[in-house]
Order: C-alpha cells, then sequence, then structure tokens
C-alpha cells in the first residue's frame, strides 16, 4: 500500500535526512517524466549501494505522490532474495545481497507484468528484514496504479537478465550517501539480526562492500543522480 513503509524503511533521524534531501528533486523528476507521459503507467527506479536510503525514499515518493492525486505504489527488488535454506545449497549464504542470490528472472517477469495496468490487483514480494527471508503476495498493486516506485540495488546493471530490467523502467535515479554514513547503518542493520560486532562487522566490510563496488559501477548509467551529504544536495544527470 503507498502509504506503507517497505522494509528497512521505518522511522528514524536518518530515514528524515533521507526525505529532507532526496525527496524534492526526485519528485520534480519524476513529475517532469508524468508531463512527458500524460498516458499509462510509469515505471521509477531507484537504485544505489546498500543502506543509501532507498527504501525510505521509494516509500516517501510513492505517498507524496498518491497524496497529489497520482495513485502509486512502492516495490521493492528485495523480495526476490532466494530463500536461506537455498543460498545455502548454493554455497552462497555468505554473500546474500550479491547479484547472484536473486531470482532476477522472476524480479523481470513482475516488471513485465506492472509494466501494463491490468484488469486484477499484481502481487509483490518483499522482503522481511526480520524473518531475514521474502514473504510472497504482500504488496498488492492495484489496477489503476499510476506510478510504481521500484526500489533496489541492481536496477542498472548491464549484465544477463538485469539489463531486461533498465529497459522496463522509464527514469532510474541513482541514490548516493557518504560511506560513514552507509556504514553506521549497515552496522546498526547486522547488529538488529542478531550478529555480534565482530560479525557485524565482517559482514559489513566484506559481503556488503563488495557489493557496494558493483552498484558504483553502474551510477553513470542513471537518469539523475542524488546525492547525500553534509553539502547541500546536488543533482547531476547520469
Amino acid at each position: 500500500m503507498p502509504g506503507c513503509l517497505l522494509p528497512g524503511a521505518e522511522a528514524s533521524d536518518d530515514q528524515r535526512m533521507v526525505r529532507s534531501e532526496a525527496l524534492a528533486p526526485a519528485l520534480d523528476a519524476v513529475r517532469d517524466r508524468l508531463r512527458a507521459t500524460p498516458v499509462g503507467r510509469l515505471l521509477v527506479g531507484i537504485t544505489g549501494p546498500p543502506a543509501a536510503g532507498k527504501s525510505t525514499l521509494a516509500t516517501a515518493l510513492a505517498g507524496a505522490l498518491t497524496r497529489s492525486a497520482v495513485p502509486s505504489v512502492a516495490v521493492g527488488m528485495d523480495g526476490f532474495h532466494l530463500a536461506n535454506r537455498e543460498l545455502e545449497r548454493q554455497g552462497l549464504a555468505g554473500r546474500k545481497g550479491a547479484p547472484q542470490t536473486f531470482d532476477a528472472h522472476g524480479f523481470v517477469h513482475l516488471l513485465r507484468r506492472l509494466r501494463e495496468p491490468a484488469e486484477a490487483v499484481v502481487y509483490a514480494p518483499r522482503f522481511s528484514r526480520t524473518l531475514n527471508e521474502s514473504i510472497g503476495s504482500a504488496i498488492p498493486v492495484q489496477p489503476g496504479t499510476r506510478v510504481i516506485v521500484i526500489e533496489g540495488n541492481y536496477l542498472l546493471l548491464d549484465v544477463g537478465p538485469w539489463r531486461l530490467a533498465r529497459e522496463l523502467m522509464d527514469l532510474v535515479m541513482y541514490l548516493d550517501a557518504p560511506d560513514p554514513t552507509r556504514r553506521d547503518a549497515l552496522m546498526r542493520r547486522q547488529l538488529g539480526r542478531g550478529l555480534d560486532l565482530t560479525a557485524a562487522t565482517d559482514w559489513v566490510d566484506g559481503s556488503d562492500e563488495a557489493n557496494a563496488q558493483v552498484i558504483a559501477a553502474t551510477r553513470p548509467h542513471a537518469d539523475l543522480v542524488l546525492e547525500r551529504g553534509p553539502e547541500a544536495l546536488r543533482r547531476s544527470r547520469g
């Protein structure tokens, strides 16, 4: 539902900063695209490194659009995480969050279903940080939804099925944040799921950092880059 927070987007000082820094330019970009595309459905992507604030921005953007009479909903790519048991079977449990640990083909299939308004509700999965697993059919996308905000790490990855995802989106924005800001958020995330300080540090500096480097290489392909930080928000064309 448009007004509900995606997992990982709970209210905090950091999330409030994301909204204050990035929401206005994101809204401007989407409204420009809506004016250029007066009919049909719009798929808007928000990508960027882990803990940049993508889930918070996606939820805030969908909510702001809905309040301005543009029915919108946020859908996260994280709903396509492979199950933990399957990751263990493939020997990928220690790399959860890497491109190969998602059902990329399933994600593309959902985007194709969402691309055009349907006569029936389309259900999308979501990822639960509490369970550390995906939950199917958790996000209803109503037929009258005008904008779908897609949030995820690999929306601009030019490899395998991921490149098909980019072709299905009308606009993709890259949200960046200073490394210390992201690292603090990632540490809180890993400690929150029960890891001790050593294990959390190892995960953040290992798996999360490796994923961040892959994602950073896709930054130049974004339609718009939003940069968080202590200075005024800057907008630059990717």
